[in-house]
């Protein structure tokens, strides 16, 4: 935690600006990448597994209902987040 100082902005984190949707897995393209077929549109971005579901080995199988985080910034890659 940084500590409050009256000259300095506060940080804006990344985090706060993606974009959560939720959508199934596709197929599995090597290295640890997915690609997932989004609920809401058609479009199907390619997402790394979030550090946590690396950490507690969190196993994904095709056909696996997912949410991901996109950045609004480039919408064809994205980050698994939750297993659901």
């Amino acid at each position: 935690m940084s500590r409050y100082h009256p000259n300095r902005r506060e940080a804006h984190t990344q985090k706060e600006d993606a974009i959560i949707a939720e959508g199934t897995l596709l197929e599995a393209l090597g290295g640890g990448r997915w690609r997932v077929r989004l609920d809401d549109v058609e479009h199907s971005p390619i997402c790394l597994p979030s550090g946590k579901l690396r950490k507690f080995r969190i196993r994904l199988a095709i056909g696996d209902r997912v949410r991901v985080e996109l950045s609004p910034y480039d919408l064809t890659r994205g980050r698994l987040t939750y297993r659901l």
